[in-house]
């Protein structure tokens, strides 16, 4: 028997965004968020947020409250995925309200890029998931809140250029509730990891 459609009335995403970024940020903060940034950020999410690692996520680009949203569950030590345990929370503890929101806007403002591509039938695959989803497995089309385009929204993140090791492991995450996000953990349990693979193989693939 056929599983049910997954309901799209809650938000399909890797983790919701439910801050706000202040839209009056300083100078002097922009600055001090800047040298965070390139002084120890850097460290693993590369230059200006473009990640050289698979395993830690491309920052170029993504969307401001999105950021903003995980600085603040990092140091609220609320979200659960190992990285989370294993890195972030101790990098987000010393960041006060104002440098968090000052970071989240910096990466920002950034240039995302396309990242390389993997086999074509891979691809194709990953497409016709994240754009018509699958209906066998429950699985809803991933483009109903991060666009087409995968470029995201204030609320959804954005997915192109991912890293394909990233998204893998966010996937994962959520389907065995590490990432404690219920509309997450109800797309990603109807995906096989093949298709997880055909999926985030795609958005790799994405630019700007």
């Amino acid at each position: 028997m056929k599983r049910r459609l997954v309901s799209l009335s809650g938000a399909i995403v890797l983790g919701l965004g439910v801050g706000v970024v202040h839209a009056d940020i300083d100078a002097a903060s922009r600055a001090a968020a800047e040298r965070v940034a390139v002084g120890t950020c850097a460290t693993c999410h590369g230059p200006r947020g473009h990640s050289v690692s698979p395993k830690f996520p491309v920052l170029a680009g993504q969307h401001s409250t999105y950021l903003l949203a995980q600085l603040q569950a990092f140091k609220a030590q609320t979200r659960g995925d190992p990285d989370a345990l294993g890195y972030m929370q101790g990098m987000a503890a010393p960041l006060d309200d104002e440098l968090m929101a000052a970071l989240a806007d910096y990466y920002s403002r950034q240039t995302p890029v396309a990242g390389p591509s993997e086999s074509a039938a891979m691809v194709a695959r990953g497409k016709e998931i994240y754009q018509s989803g699958d209906a066998a497995e429950g699985v809803p089309p991933c483009a109903a809140c991060h666009g087409t385009d995968a470029a995201g929204t204030n609320d959804y993140p954005r997915l192109a250029g991912q890293h394909v090791q990233y998204l893998m492991k966010q996937l994962r995450s959520f389907q065995n509730n590490m990432r404690n996000v219920a509309v997450m953990h109800g797309v990603a349990r109807g995906l096989q990891v093949n298709d997880m693979q055909a999926i985030a193989s795609y958005l790799q693939t994405l630019g700007p």
